[in-house]
């Protein structure tokens, strides 16, 4: 069995993850980290893409309010390429609490979150579409926060800096010499060669999946799984987060990302970290609920439904009933003092905005344990040398526009406009070859057509530049399995036109029947 040695072994490759290797990597310690899948397939690349100003806990988790509020801006300072600044509204509808503005401004600024008063009629100036019938409106920071945009440059950075991320090879042993850990036996995915890493230390990092990573060392941890389910809109009919002035609740906020908006979110305590089955009334629900801010959407297509699952902090599971209430604020336990165990700690909850604060956390008891003298840096240092801004459909087509007609680049997914070039780029840029990794970096096939025309035409791409080229069943039934939950109206006739296209045309096995 090949071995290796390393300082440090990060297990999750997440943004708490992958935030805890680049800050260890800075402070010169030598990093090895593992995923068991791609970036993004977790809970940071299945949330609303919301850069929370902390607004929406001030009532109901004071400490994750302060701790957004402060990481929004350094996240602006380190990570401007993955932020399109849209700004955010806290909006009073007929259906909230009619005291409860008051009362959440005054924690605003107790808590030092950036937030102004204006009124109804100047929100509605600025965002046309919103119930005319709000009677109070604030002004805040919040933010769309690109997280696989994140989560690429936080691997590169890693890379740049000495660090070493391993995709998809999973953790399937720990190995305990006495009471400290000092090796994980790791499997790799995709040839299913088995690998020990001994390290000094070891991070759990797994999200969702913190509690059966904890298990190989004979952990419990006191975590309860939370899904929330989104949907997001065929167009964007808002160009700033809104947010319903009230406590936290299902289906309260709207997040323009990309070219779309996103309905969020439900809240489902769930069993396992794979139970994101979408419920159809989570979206009557959500769609409902969005009524109540944005009125037109009733004449809107929905597009896509997707559910994420967070891991919550939940030390007596009799305390409380409703998930909903539990704190979001992000736990570490170091388990040399919770267990016994020493060379292992686990942290999980909190928000993707704070997830750099998180590392610090991490990082520094890491440091403390190991007898390193060294101060975390990441605040400071910029995770990309170049100043490209937050994705926006049209800067790809200005782009477009500007190339002369006989170098003119071959669209192969019309909706994102993604070219072939850059399918090619991003196919010889990984080991995997998977359309569905393509996707995550490009935007392939996430527009109003989901994959309609573009999956077959990539999928011959990836043929040529990479055979056999990604697998076009599985990245079909992936985007398949967003549309299946809204099909009807529009959707339903989007769906039989690429069952049309797929299962009639090209002969493509095994893609499910739409179902009502």
């Amino acid at each position: 069995m090949p071995t290796l040695s390393t300082q440090l072994l990060v297990i999750g490759g997440g943004s708490t993850g992958l935030g805890v290797a680049w800050d260890a990597c800075l402070r010169g310690i030598k990093v090895v980290l593992v995923e068991q899948g791609d970036l993004g397939q977790g809970t940071s690349g299945r949330y609303h893409g919301l850069l929370h100003s902390g607004g929406r806990y001030v009532i109901s988790d004071p400490t994750s309010a302060r701790d957004c509020a402060v990481e929004n801006q350094v996240l602006r300072h380190i990570a401007p390429h993955a932020i399109e600044d849209t700004g955010g509204l806290f909006v009073a509808t007929p259906a909230d609490p009619v005291d409860f503005p008051d009362r959440w401004f005054a924690a605003c600024q107790e808590l030092g979150v950036s937030a102004e008063e204006i009124t109804a009629t100047e929100a509605l100036r600025l965002e046309p579409a919103l119930n005319p019938r709000i009677s109070r409106a604030f002004r805040v920071q919040d933010g769309s926060l690109d997280s696989f945009d994140l989560l690429h440059a936080l691997t590169a950075a890693i890379k740049r800096t000495g660090g070493q991320v391993w995709l998809k090879h999973r953790v399937e042993k720990l190995i305990i010499n006495v009471n400290t850990i000092v090796a994980a036996e790791v499997r790799a995915l995709d040839t299913g060669e088995l690998i020990t890493i001994g390290a000094d230390f070891f991070i759990n990092a797994t999200g969702p999946w913190a509690g059966q990573t904890a298990s190989l060392a004979e952990i419990q941890l006191p975590i309860t799984l939370d899904k929330g389910s989104m949907v997001a809109m065929a167009t964007r009919p808002v160009h700033t987060v809104i947010n319903r002035c009230r406590l936290p609740s299902d289906g309260d906020v709207i997040v323009p990302v990309g070219t779309v908006a996103v309905l969020g979110t439900t809240d489902v305590e769930v069993q396992q970290p794979t139970d994101i089955t979408i419920e159809p009334w989570e979206v009557d629900f959500l769609l409902a609920q969005g009524e109540i801010l944005v009125p037109q959407l009733a004449h809107q297509r929905p597009m896509r439904a997707w559910a994420g699952v967070r891991p919550l902090y939940r030390p007596n599971k009799v305390d409380l009933g409703n998930t909903r209430e539990l704190p979001r604020s992000h736990i570490i336990l170091d388990h040399a003092d919770r267990d016994g165990l020493h060379g292992l700690i686990s942290v999980f909850s909190g928000k993707l905005t704070t997830f750099r604060l998180m590392a610090e956390q991490v990082t520094d008891l890491v440091c403390k344990h190991m007898g390193i003298a060294a101060v975390c840096l990441t605040g400071e240092t910029p995770l990309t040398p170049t100043s490209r801004s937050f994705y926006k459909l049209p800067d790809r087509l200005a782009k477009l526009e500007a190339t002369t007609s006989h170098d003119f680049p071959q669209v192969i997914c019309e909706c994102e406009l993604v070219t072939r070039s850059a399918i090619e780029e991003a196919l010889r840029a990984t080991s995997t070859h998977d359309l569905d990794d393509v996707r995550r970096g490009l935007r392939l096939g996430m527009g109003p057509c989901q994959a309609g025309f573009c999956a077959y035409r990539a999928a011959g791409i990836a043929h040529e530049v990479a055979p056999p080229g990604g697998s076009l069943t599985t990245f079909l039934e992936e985007r398949w399995r967003g549309m299946v939950p809204l099909g009807w109206g529009h959707t339903l006739r989007q769906m039989e036109l690429m069952r049309r296209v797929y299962l009639e045309l090209l002969q493509t096995h095994s893609l499910p029947e739409p179902t009502e």
